[in-house]
């Protein structure tokens, strides 16, 4: 009996192996309307064929098993069907009362109770499920037990070996369908659960990914850690902060990489630094440093879970301040040539007028005086000429008038310097030397002005100069940009004094006026020019002036200042 009674449960678990084999794979999961039934069907009738009598007339047939689980999970083609097929191979043993009986309550109860229930049933969760298959398999065991019993009072009369084994048989049967529909919603939960998962880690991918793409494209070196310090996002702008080849440190070889790793240069040191302080809980202030001829402002805050405030992480933002500072810095020049123009304005008749008087009445003093006083008289005049000279560039810087440009020649205009030029190299020992390009194109250009300029910038170098120096001035001329270099073999300008050199007043000269270089920018400016400085200690200093065509720039002119070694 213990091997029928084997085979009977084998038969109705197979249509629960199959679905979970079935299931287990999603792209099947369509065919479970037409599948599951298939299987319900040749199980159903294998418990037939195998069914057997056993001991007080009880039955063995586990049919009803693989006919709920085919009617709950197949298709209502394939309920339809199994109960068409249940109902016919049940016809032939119909012998007696309690077989119409027991063929009543399947057609009365069970068949509509499925029906009528199962789109609910698959809507439920699991609780109710549960609920709804315990009613079930309740009804299952009152069906066996008292069908069962009744048949066998008939026969035999009650007995307590009947009712026991009754009992147990029912009781067993009803907990093979009940565990039976938790097995396969057990199977069906499990990947309902996987593919929340599923859900849940693509959205988290995304989220990161987001994140990722976010700080890749904002223009702020960004580094993020968690509690432990473990690198979780950084981006290329950071990478190129920290590193002097980015190329050798990659943003994907340092992520999952302790923050003690990073140990490319001293940014990076530094940066350390501040994710370590604030993940102990340390709250700093913006950092400031100024290096390389970079500003960086590095800001740092630790990350904390919205609930119970604890420390989860870390931050750094780093950002290049460079353009800002120089900004600032024009904007402090400018109000400083404001400065000058509102003096200039308010004093230069006051001031011109009388000078010239009192040059005149000098100059005839002069004229009449003894030999032995014209030294004297000439040393009052050269100062008023010098003074008359500072209000000159004063008027120079601050005017802001729309000035008169003709379409002229650089070469032309250093042809017509270079006697003047020579003169002054001769005087003090020095030689001045032409390097022209092939071709220069016209530009258009204040003659008086440029003239002005260059006269500033070469004298600037034969005062930089002791005796034999050498002064180049060349030109070059590359896809409409026209460059005017002009170069000195002096001592050099110290790289303190660089970003200083066209600050108005700014001087290192014992009796300069710090306006000589302002007044070459703003001339530069104005002929839609800029000024890069290139100096070296000890070896010399270049200028090199830029002029763009006025229809191919689309951006201000600067000034820059470059120290080499």
């Amino acid at each position: 009996m213990l091997e029928h009674i084997l085979l009977q449960l084998l038969l109705s678990l197979v249509p629960v192996f199959a679905f979970q084999i079935w299931y287990d794979r999603p792209g099947r999961r369509k065919g479970i309307p037409v599948f599951l039934p298939l299987f319900a069907i040749l199980t159903l009738i294998l418990c037939v064929h195998f069914s057997k009598d056993i001991v007080f007339g009880l039955v063995l047939d586990n049919r009803y098993i693989p006919y709920i689980i085919g009617a709950l999970y197949g298709g209502p083609a394939g309920a339809v069907l199994l109960t068409v097929l249940y109902a016919v191979m049940w016809l032939p043993e119909l012998a007696g009362l309690w077989d119409y009986a027991g063929m009543a309550v399947f057609a009365i109860l069970l068949v509509p109770a499925l029906i009528m229930c199962r789109r609910r049933f698959h809507k439920s969760g699991r609780t109710m499920k549960q609920r709804a298959m315990t009613a079930v398999s309740f009804m299952i065991f009152l069906k066996i037990s008292t069908l069962s019993l009744l048949e066998s009072s008939l026969l035999m009369g009650f007995t307590t070996a009947a009712v026991m084994t009754t009992m147990l048989y029912a009781a067993g049967s009803a907990a093979l369908l009940w565990v039976s529909i938790m097995l396969i919603e057990g199977t069906m939960e499990k990947q309902r659960m996987h593919h929340r998962l599923t859900l849940v880690s693509q959205d988290y991918r995304n989220e990161v990914q987001k994140l990722q793409q976010f700080i890749d494209l904002t223009p702020l070196g960004v580094v993020i850690v968690d509690r432990t310090g473990v690198i979780t996002h950084i981006n290329e702008q950071a990478v190129r902060y920290m590193s002097d080849k980015p190329e050798s440190a990659g943003r994907a070889s340092l992520i999952g990489g302790q923050i003690e790793d990073m140990a490319f240069r001293e940014e990076a040191s530094t940066v350390r630094d501040l994710l370590n302080e604030v993940l102990c809980g340390g709250k700093l202030a913006p950092d400031i440093t100024r290096e390389e001829q970079r500003v960086l402002v590095r800001t740092a805050f630790n990350i904390r879970d919205d609930v119970s405030r604890d420390i989860i992480g870390a931050a750094v933002i780093i950002h290049d301040i460079t353009e800002v500072s120089h900004l600032k810095d024009e904007i402090s020049r400018v109000e400083r040539l404001s400065l000058v123009g509102q003096m200039a304005a308010s004093i230069t008749h006051e001031i011109r007028n009388p000078m010239a008087v009192i040059r005149g009445f000098v100059q005839l003093m002069h004229e009449r005086s003894s030999e032995g006083q014209h030294e004297y008289y000439r040393i009052i005049m050269d100062e008023l000429d010098r003074a008359n000279s500072i209000i000159n560039d004063f008027l120079s810087l601050a005017q802001n008038r729309v000035i008169e440009k003709e379409s002229q020649s650089l070469h032309n205009v250093l042809n017509m310097l270079s006697p003047l030029l020579w003169a002054d190299a001769n005087l003090r020992g020095q030689v001045i030397e032409f390097d022209f390009c092939s071709d220069m194109p016209f530009m258009e250009m204040n003659e008086k002005e440029i003239k002005q300029l260059i006269l500033n910038l070469a004298r600037n170098g034969m005062e930089a100069m002791g005796e034999k120096g050498k002064l180049v001035i060349r030109t070059s001329c590359k896809d409409g940009v026209m460059e005017l270099q002009v170069e000195d073999n002096g001592a050099g300008i110290p790289a303190d004094q660089l970003e200083r050199l066209f600050e108005p007043f700014y001087t290192t000269k014992t009796r300069g006026t710090g306006l000589g270089l302002p007044l070459c920018l703003s001339i530069a400016e104005r002929h839609n020019g800029s000024i890069k400085v290139v100096s070296e200690e000890g070896r010399g200093t270049t200028f090199v002036v830029t002029f763009r065509s006025e229809e191919g720039s689309d951006s201000l002119p600067q000034r820059t200042g470059q120290h080499a070694g």
